[in-house]
């Protein structure tokens, strides 16, 4: 089988190039999935985000190798395994980032990525449902916008309550500016998630010259004197196959399997390769380095009314949640475990944004015994949670392989607050939401803070973060464009010294972007989609 462009990951990325390359009819395009069709019911209800990890449609087997500045602790790593990838699996919030990002990548030498540059591509996918300004689109497939039919009285508490603690009040935080507090905007559209595969693939999944294979494994990307022709794909029965590309090979596989395949292809760090006796086609040192991340932890309270999400967990308000979502697409089955959201910065911030409160209606307990991805471990008492998120890590790691077999797993090593700064802005994040949590407009619902509190000193609240701290799962960089040694694609990410092959991912970024990476990596996909097209 040849095609003019094969596509390796159904993810945010590889949906929208499947729809921007099939677009004129001349092209002939193939989207490789390892998962399967998104037909677990849970993908599609907001509610059903925690019953998605670990479960058919997630890999499974992401894991940090032990976190030393963690009490040794293996962090699991979601990562969405299904049409749509991570857009089908994650808490649907649409978050661009801080415009800063965006010209910090253009001064490390990438032109055409500031944000100026970069805005009309955001704007291009967007349907925004309720917010008409020059930052914004209407008539792009995605659809955005704020929680519809149900929100608890909670989230609203969390933006006052930010206001008294010295937050302005934000309702944009993806327009003008960043900072502040205000209500989530998402991807939900009729009470339902609106994933890129739901948004970009499965309105074009007619056209002739658009083919879709699930349940295929891409193992390598096949090279011919620095040329990409093609890739070695396993079927779902076992059985390898070779599939040609005329023009181009896209990786859109994410940060973990995206520099995976590069190096099992021979494209990576020449001794790193050759300790799985793999030949070196190319020597590029910076594949699979430069991994950052995003961590959080709670800070939470539990609630003297029931009104949040917590006893909306027992079964038997399951199923009275989700009869009321089946008949009149309402209620709490419509809303995922975010409501609401503030930026702010630290003193170790500069006066940039640097941290990020996420809102949930949910509290998770007064110990460490509840497991933050298996639902059945919350209590039922209600409560709410503000989530402290490091957005502008200092702290970089890096992948590796663990063998030359397609099917193992990598070495993940995150590295996770090796740096002081990383640890003094999640401790003084943790104080501001302590502040937030204590705050008037919380008197209604507060009942007591559980873990931390006021009097927590510094060396509690890190004891705190390092035994809950988990990843936001946005995993960017191992394949960063730029022009330096350390670059594996330039800026417009084709892998440096090999024709016919780009990286369109998350993994381009070379520095991590102030906010949930979703949005961004549908930016880097239109952007790329363009910058293919204009290559022929």
């Amino acid at each position: 089988m040849t095609f003019d462009y094969i596509i390796v990951g159904a993810g945010s990325a590889g949906c929208i190039l499947a729809n921007r390359l099939s677009a004129d009819p001349a092209n002939s395009v193939l989207l490789i999935e390892a998962g399967g069709p998104d037909k677990k019911m849970e993908i599609h209800i907001p509610a059903g985000y925690g019953k998605l990890h670990r479960s058919r449609v997630d890999w499974g087997g992401y894991w940090t190798e032990p976190q030393a500045d963690l009490l040794d602790r293996r962090l699991y790593l979601p990562r969405g395994k299904t049409l749509g990838g991570c857009s089908s699996t994650n808490a649907m919030a649409y978050v661009r980032g801080n415009s800063a990002d965006y010209d910090d990548w253009s001064a490390m030498g990438n032109p055409g990525w500031s944000y100026r540059e970069i805005l009309p591509y955001f704007i291009r996918s967007e349907h925004n449902e309720d917010i008409r300004n020059a930052y914004h689109g209407a008539g792009g497939e995605l659809n955005t916008g704020f929680a519809k039919s149900f929100r608890t009285p909670f989230a609203e508490a969390f933006v006052e309550a930010c206001v008294q603690s010295g937050f302005e009040r934000n309702g944009d935080y993806n327009g003008e500016k960043q900072e502040g507090a205000g209500f989530f905007q998402f991807n939900i559209k009729n009470g339902k998630r609106h994933s890129a595969a739901t948004a970009f693939l499965k309105p074009v999944l007619r056209r002739p010259n658009l083919k879709v294979f699930t349940h295929t494994h891409t193992r390598r990307v096949l090279l011919q004197k620095d040329r990409a022709t093609g890739v070695e794909v396993a079927t779902k029965s076992g059985e390898v196959a070779v599939i040609y590309a005329k023009k181009e090979v896209i990786l859109s596989a994410g940060s973990f399997a995206s520099p995976q395949l590069l190096m099992l292809s021979g494209i990576g760090e020449a001794a790193e390769l050759k300790k799985h006796g793999i030949e070196c086609l190319k020597d590029l040192p910076g594949v699979g380095k430069n991994l950052q991340d995003h961590l959080f932890f709670a800070v939470s309270a539990s609630a003297s009314v029931q009104q949040g999400q917590n006893h909306h967990l027992k079964p038997v308000n399951q199923l009275l949640g989700l009869l009321k979502y089946a008949f009149f697409k309402t209620g709490v089955f419509t809303s995922g475990p975010l409501e609401a959201v503030a930026f702010g910065s630290t003193d170790a911030g500069g006066g940039r944004v640097d941290y990020q409160f996420q809102f949930a209606p949910l509290q998770i307990g007064a110990d460490y015994s509840v497991d933050m991805y298996d639902l059945n471990t919350f209590p039922h008492e209600d409560g709410f949670s503000i989530l402290p998120t490091l957005l502008r890590p200092e702290s970089r790691g890096a992948l590796s392989l663990r063998s030359a077999d397609p099917m193992d797993f990598p070495v993940i090593q995150p590295n996770f607050l090796a740096s002081d700064n990383d640890k003094m802005v999640l401790i003084n994040g943790a104080r501001k939401a302590l502040d937030v949590l204590q705050a008037p407009a919380f008197d209604p619902f507060r009942k007591q803070l559980l873990i931390l509190n006021g009097k927590s000193t510094d060396d509690a609240i890190f004891r705190h973060i390092q035994q809950q701290a988990e990843t936001v799962y946005h995993p960017v960089g191992t394949c960063k464009m730029g022009v330096d040694e350390m670059a594996v694609t330039d800026p417009n990410l084709r892998v440096r010294g090999v024709e016919g092959l780009r990286v369109i991912d998350g993994s381009v970024m070379p520095a991590i972007v102030s906010g949930n990476t979703n949005a961004p990596v549908y930016m880097i996909a239109e952007k790329g989609a363009d910058l293919i097209l204009k290559d022929g």
